[in-house]
């Protein structure tokens, strides 16, 4: 009989319905027959582990809390698994199945044996990882994506049929270098709803083909937190990153980010946010409002973050002037595979407006044009996906917010409330500017070093809820 480790649940993967490759096994004196689908050639979703048997003479049923016993001998006998339910039934009678193993509290199902009941399935992702790591009769060269979303049974399944099983944090083959590898080799089945479509998935890994970023995976957020400096290669009046030269400013970051390491489980990346168009009291030559740094002014510390294994990203303070020509101003810039962009409402103007008159505001049409754009370069070159960071500390700062389209897989959104002073008051804006937001975005905090009263430490600002994925320094 084969020895089997416990297995963890997963909620139900992606799988498409084409056939994948699952060996039948039989670990019980008493020979029983299973008929596996061959293994994908191309990466294939499947919401419900379906397609994994065409046939099996005996399956595995069981409740939601007796999940571990019942994986246990599914992966064991190489067998499917279900939980019961109003269709569990027919699901068996379509594989033809004629003995069922059952465990905990199910209906009654012909020719049964009840198993002996073991311990609950508790804590879901390390259920998950437990059954990832039981031994089926037959192994197969199939991996099973499956993240939070997957069902345990299904996960269970797919392991009983003999494909790896690789636990995501999120229904993304980009998210680790480990998932983007397997599907560049393909035989890879993404199991359960957390992966949405196959045309999604699809999408996704055609741009898991596009490289990694530092510290691994294809994925801005999750996967790595960034810490920052930000500001304006002129020197220290527009921000910290000023202060020094590339080389000081990055020993500077990079020192600032290790003291974040002990606090998260995520590589922490150094990283700068560099002013790339500086909001100004006066019109200028073009009438904007906004002062245009050339491009080569802000390469020596693009290239510095990014050799040293970090990020930069571009911040635009716009004036009177179109957010979309100006990020394309820097097109060159945003080319490079380790290069985002943030937009600063607070800097936007209307036509009558004069900067530092009101805190400006953008409308959600305009960065709606700045997303499709950037997506489009992030298609065109061939790059990773890049942050899109939106800073926000008012509610009328980004209006009509939820029309926002955050639905290009090429971008990571990024939210950055940058409220200052009392501990109290930035909390309060942190969560007001939480309000009604998509959970497409990922959190940002800024730590003023002036202005904060006092500045959190390192175990402070990952101490806020939800923990920050970006942290800047200002």
């Amino acid at each position: 009989m084969t020895t089997v480790r416990s297995l963890r649940t997963f909620s139900a993967a992606v799988l498409a319905a084409s056939a994948l490759a699952l060996g039948s096994c039989s670990s019980t004196p008493e020979t029983q027959t299973s008929e596996e689908v061959a293994a994908p050639s191309t990466p294939t979703v499947d919401p419900d582990a379906s397609s994994f048997f065409d046939a099996a003479e005996e399956a595995v049923v069981t409740d939601k809390d007796q999940a571990l016993t019942g994986a246990q001998t599914a992966v064991e006998k190489g067998i499917p698994m279900f939980f019961d339910g109003p269709d569990t039934a027919a699901k068996l009678e379509k594989l033809g199945v004629t003995k069922v193993y059952t465990a905990g509290n199910v209906g009654t199902y012909e020719n049964a044996e009840t198993l002996e009941q073991g311990a609950s399935a508790s804590e879901h992702f390390g259920d998950m990882q437990t059954v990832a790591g039981m031994t089926p009769p037959e192994p197969r060269d199939l991996t099973a994506l499956v993240t939070a979303k997957t069902g345990l049974a299904d996960i269970a399944t797919a392991r009983a049929a003999g494909a790896t099983v690789m636990p995501l944090a999120v229904g993304d083959p980009r998210v680790t270098k480990a998932s983007m590898d397997a599907v560049s080799k393909g035989n890879v089945v993404a199991l359960g709803p957390g992966f949405g479509t196959q045309e999604n998935f699809d999408r996704r890994v055609e741009l898991a083909a596009n490289g990694e970023l530092p510290g691994g995976g294809g994925l801005v957020f999750p996967g790595r937190r960034m810490v920052a400096l930000y500001g304006h290669p002129s020197g220290p009046a527009l921000g910290v990153m000023g202060e020094q030269d590339p080389a000081g400013s990055v020993a500077k970051v990079k020192e600032l980010a290790a003291q974040y390491q002990e606090f998260t489980d995520y590589p922490v990346i150094p990283a700068f946010e560099v002013i790339a168009t500086v909001a100004s009291g006066g019109p200028g030559p073009d009438g904007n409002y906004s002062n245009e740094s050339d491009p080569a002014e802000l390469e020596p510390y693009v290239d510095a973050i990014v050799d040293a294994g970090g990020y930069a990203i571009l911040d635009l303070q716009p004036g009177r002037a179109s957010l979309l020509e100006q990020a394309q101003r820097y097109e060159d810039l945003l080319s490079g595979p380790n290069v985002g962009l943030a937009l600063d409402p607070e800097w936007k103007i209307g036509p009558d407006e004069l900067p530092m008159e009101n805190v400006g505001h953008v409308e959600a049409a305009e960065v709606n044009e700045v997303a499709d754009w950037l997506a489009g370069l992030v298609s065109e070159k061939k790059l990773p996906q890049k942050a899109l960071v939106l800073h926000q500390f008012q509610q009328q700062m980004i209006r009509d917010r939820e029309t926002i389209k955050t639905d290009h897989p090429e971008l990571a959104f990024v939210l950055h409330a940058d409220g200052h002073g009392p501990t109290g008051v930035k909390m309060e804006t942190w969560n007001v500017m939480r309000e009604g937001l998509s959970s497409d975005y990922f959190m940002a905090w800024k730590n003023f070093i002036d202005e904060d009263e006092p500045m959190l430490t390192p175990e402070g600002t990952f101490s806020v809820e939800p923990r920050p994925w970006f942290v800047s320094y200002q």
